[in-house]
């Protein structure tokens, strides 16, 4: 994990190998499987390199998928049979379109790019191998890897799916600025299969090799499977010195990092706009409260905030917005958790209400940032129903002076509507998925936002002298992002000025730079690690991406000629963008496209209204028109269920589980533990001083289980944070996320954090006590905690639950009777008088019969 202390912001690029899909066909082999990833000044080039042989009597097919970041473009795609080439042909998207439609009329299959989740798409190519014969695939892609929460991030998800005699991964950095850090993580990694990593780095250059062995893969020496199914990270960041930022030059091209640290931060002036419409019933509406409550936490005493939240009506929290003080704070948690869904959605009267509470606020910071964050799962239901009036009014009310984000909650949002709103604001949009990890997701897209530094942002260059320049105003600058402008220099130029000029929270900034072209030319010179014209190709990437960016939020006619200029850049670099397809010859004259797919194109066909459309929706989902039928009676009848439900479960629960389960040292006792404690206050369960060990929990609302357990480590400094969602390990102020979804592994000087499908979490460290959490499903979310190794706690250990290890002792039974239902516990000093009972065994499977255990009541 991360060896520094710095803005712990994540920057992503992720890749993912699934090679050969062969479930089905042993016969098929793949033999070697090759990633080789070339990173220089953040612009990577990847190779995939997959070789395969059919060792049947008989063809037999093999799938080639890769799933790659949904930033990057592919450039190249080739199938190799017996020696026989067949390369995909970049053309354009329409052109292309025209052609292959002859071929999709009589059954042949198109797209074999698919968008798989938020970060993901993935390739996928199927292909006939005659008996013996052997082939391979080789994909090559690119991306600029975009700064965010401080760190650039390469991941790459290896699933391979059977052995592979000659598996590598090669990963080259080269940064002429220096590398500040540099670690690596995995979650299959096993002491064999760390053997087989090595990393060597230098001041400015590092390679990760990632080479196991055919026995070092093997899950069992006995069988065929593989330990390789995950994901395998690279994380950097580079050395910052100068002000102005870096200038690096390469036949004629620039490109200039600007990333300014320890500035202060401006206060924000934050308007939540929530939809609570019948749609975000139930677990939307719950994963929204709760990545709320985490926010308000976040806010700065400096900031200022206010919520609205809207259904077929509009309402405001406060009338203004108010200092983020704790008392004001608390309050907006109350309402958070008051939050309920029903009704319709009125889009348009939330977004104007909120602009005129931004107009109308008084006492606000004079210098500070003010922005609006809506969150929305649905399409205008209610009030203003056409998309394009809506983005109309917005635009007009906000006038340039706010920003506006946009969150679209599932697939039955329009992101196409949201992302032109949000873009014609000085904002982004955000598709929040509907996976277990919704409200991280949420919290993550605030922390992007949360530490604005600069504002107004200029970046000027000679104007005679730059052709092509990329983007060079920018509306704000957040801590841990990084601002990159590109262009072309001309010949005569010996030396490249640049003035950046900026607003801070305390002044107004000018900064300046001055480059020497033929020197920084040298930096480059005979760099075995950089790939050619690199800074030529990330400057056609950069203004690819702008230029489709651009054409989003503009006038038909502007947006005709900015996707002209796209495609152009397109196809003379050879990047498979919206506007190119790919075109894959496979044997037997067969073609394919491959087309890349935008957010936008990863939904629902809309039923919104645009143009002079003013008809009524018919398209109503169920949970909407359900909740607008309902009377005010009605309303009372089902909150009152619902709140009956809540009540059965909590009861259920407490009878069926015990809050801590443990077994007393040297008596082989059980002890269910319950405390009397209020909901979500922090619980110190144990700290064991010698063992560098505290664990503390949370109990949820309504079940008076726990639902979150906090392990904090001395050595390493290590703090895992247990949730019903997910699982997030801090270590020198990076985070990582686990899911419960999948089996994980990490490891981190030493101390391992194992993540076991949907059961449970272990953090165990050599000569210490190991943790273990239990998810449980069923009837509703909540956590068990115990202990293994629990002769490793010292005297010292204290706490709730920690000091039965050290400081309990349980009566003996003088009769003897085994079925004696009461027996007295002395713990610290005091007399319990605890009870047998039967309880379930959180440890255990949940449908295992009880367990007998004495139970006792503790109020901390």
């Amino acid at each position: 994990m991360e060896q520094r202390t710095l803005l712990a912001l994540m920057v992503f690029s992720s890749l993912i190998i699934l090679s050969e899909t062969i479930d089905q066909k042993p016969a098929i082999e793949i033999y070697s499987l090759h990633v080789d990833c070339k990173v220089t000044s953040r612009f990577a080039h990847t190779v995939i390199t997959s070789k395969i042989v059919n060792r049947a009597n008989e063809s037999q097919e093999a799938t080639f998928e890769v799933e790659l970041p949904k930033t990057a473009f592919i450039t190249n795609f080739s199938i190799s049979i017996d020696g026989e080439v067949y390369p995909g042909i970049i053309k354009e998207k329409a052109a292309a379109q025209n052609e292959y439609d002859t071929a999709v009329s009589q059954g042949q299959s198109a797209g074999l790019i698919k968008i798989t989740d938020r970060k993901l798409e993935k390739f996928h190519v199927t292909v006939n191998i005659a008996a013996t014969s052997k082939g391979t695939f080789e994909l090559t892609y690119e991306e600029l890897l975009k700064r965010q929460l401080g760190k650039y991030e390469l991941l790459i998800k290896v699933q391979p799916k059977q052995l592979v005699k000659h598996f590598q991964i090669d990963v080259h950095i080269f940064e002429p600025q220096g590398i500040h850090f540099l670690e690596t993580d995995s979650t299959f990694m096993t002491n064999e299969l760390t053997e087989a990593l090595t990393t060597v780095q230098n001041e400015t250059k590092a390679r990760i090799s990632f080479k196991p062995t055919l026995d070092q893969q093997k899950k069992n020496p006995e069988l065929g499977e593989t330990l390789l199914n995950g994901d395998f990270v690279v994380r950097y960041d580079v050395k910052r010195e100068a002000t102005a930022g870096d200038i690096q030059i390469v036949n004629g091209y620039f490109v200039h990092y600007f990333a300014p640290q320890e500035m202060p931060v401006f206060p924000k002036n934050v308007i939540f706009v929530i939809d609570r419409s019948g749609s975000m019933t139930g677990r939307k509406i719950e994963q929204t409260r709760d990545a709320l409550l985490k926010i308000l936490q976040d806010l700065r005493p400096e900031d200022h905030f206010s919520f609205i939240t809207f259904n077929n009506k509009v309402v405001e929290w406060k009338s203004s917005l108010l200092p983020a003080t704790e008392e004001n704070v608390a309050s907006a948690a109350a309402l958070v958790q008051t939050l309920t869904a029903r009704g319709g959605t009125d889009i348009n009267g939330a977004l104007l209400t909120a602009v005129g509470m931004l107009e109308q606020a008084e006492g606000l910071p004079e210098r500070s940032v003010s922005m609006i964050i809506l969150l929305t799962d649905g399409q205008p239901t209610s009030g203003e129903r056409n998309v394009e009036a809506i983005q109309d009014n917005v635009q007009k009310a906000i006038n340039g002076k706010y920003a506006l984000f946009c969150l679209g909650f599932g697939f039955d949002v329009s992101y196409k509507f949201l992302e032109k709103m949000a873009l014609s604001n000085g904002g982004i949009a955000r598709r929040i998925y509907e996976n277990a990890d919704a409200a991280l997701q949420l919290q993550g897209f605030y922390q992007e936002v949360a530490t604005p530094i600069l504002m107004q942002i200029e970046m000027q260059y000679p104007e005679n002298s730059i052709e092509g320049l990329t983007k060079n105003n920018f509306k704000l600058f957040f801590e841990g992002s990084e601002i990159i402008v590109s262009g072309k220099i001309s010949d005569e130029l010996d030396l490249l000025p640049v003035e950046i000029k900026a607003q801070s929270h305390t002044s107004n900034l000018t900064l300046t730079e001055e480059a020497n072209v033929k020197e920084k030319e040298q930096v480059f010179q005979n760099q075995k690690y950089i790939f050619g014209n690199f800074i030529e190709r990330l400057w056609a990437y950069l203004n690819i991406q702008q230029l489709l960016e651009k054409a989003i939020s503009a006038q038909e006619e502007d947006q005709k000629a900015l996707e002209v200029q796209a495609l152009d850049l397109s196809l003379q670099y050879s990047f498979v963008t919206p506007l190119t397809s790919m075109v894959v010859t496979k044997p037997q004259q067969q073609e394919e496209l491959a087309n890349k797919p935008t957010e936008a194109d990863n939904e629902k066909p809309s039923n919104l209204p645009v143009g002079g459309t003013h008809r009524l929706m018919s398209g109503l989902r169920g949970g909407r028109r359900h909740s607008e039928l309902q009377t005010g009676s009605n309303r009372k009848m089902f909150s009152t269920v619902s709140g009956f439900r809540e009540a059965v479960i909590a009861q259920l629960i407490a009878n069926e589980y015990p809050q801590l389960l443990l077994q007393l040292p040297r008596q082989n006792e059980r002890i269910c533990l319950n405390i009397d404690q209020r909901a979500q206050t922090s619980v110190q369960l144990l700290s064991d001083p010698e063992q560098g060990l505290t664990v503390t929990g949370k109990l949820g609302h309504g079940i008076n289980h726990f639902v979150q357990f906090d392990i904090n480590y001395v050595n390493p400094p290590v703090q895992i944070h247990v949730y019903t969602h997910a699982i997030l390990v801090s270590y020198n102020n990076n985070n990582s996320w686990l899911s419960w979804a999948k089996s994980a592994s990490s490891t981190i000087q030493g101390l391992r954090v194992s993540v076991e499908k949907e059961r449970s979490i272990t953090a165990s460290l050599p000569d210490t006590v190991t943790v273990k959490i239990s998810l449980v499903r069923f009837p509703a979310d909540f956590l068990g905690l115990y202990f293994l190794d629990t002769e490793r706690f010292s005297d010292k250990v204290t706490g709730v639950l920690g000091q039965f290890y050290s400081k309990a002792q349980l009566e003996s039974d003088s009769s003897n009777d085994q079925s004696a239902v009461e027996r007295l516990l002395r713990v610290s000093g005091s007399e319990h008088k605890v009870s047998r009972l039967h309880k379930k065994d959180y440890r255990l499977k949940s449908d295992s019969e009880p367990v007998s255990c004495w139970s006792i009541d503790l109020t901390p």
